[in-house]
């Protein structure tokens, strides 16, 4: 699938999707509880909301005559496709080059890297 400017999310509309993959289905005002402070007026929310319904990532159900926003897509969505557009722009699409930038850093312990090269040793049986 190509990313288009319509598939990019905001940092206000990822912090947006990332309440409403944790809290939702739920009330704008909710959402505005949600936010730590200074917390965004209740229009800044909805305005950012409607744009997500546009791109098909948010939609909402009535209930008693109030709108409960959820989202359309799963958190694994975008995860994906963040962190493959992350090595692309950062590690030149090199995988072996991000983990070996954990490793220079101290990012990633020994440990850890036995237990991915076990996973990998695993994955096809």
């Amino acid at each position: 699938m190509r990313t288009t400017t319509k598939d990019k999310l905001t940092p206000k509309e990822e912090e947006l999707m990332q309440l409403l993959w944790n809290h939702g289905p739920i009330l704008i005002s909710k959402l505005v509880e949600l936010y730590p402070d200074p917390k965004p007026h209740v229009n800044t929310v909805s305005t950012v909301v409607r744009r997500l319904e546009a791109k098909g990532f948010v939609d909402h159900s009535e209930s008693a005559g109030a709108f409960l926003y959820f989202a359309k897509v799963e958190k694994e969505y975008f995860r994906n496709r963040s962190f493959g557009n992350f090595i692309k722009n950062y590690f030149g699409g090199s995988y072996y080059g991000a983990v070996s930038a954990l490793v220079a850093e101290d990012k990633i312990s020994a440990d850890e890297l036995k237990e991915l090269l076990r996973l990998v040793e695993n994955k096809g049986k």
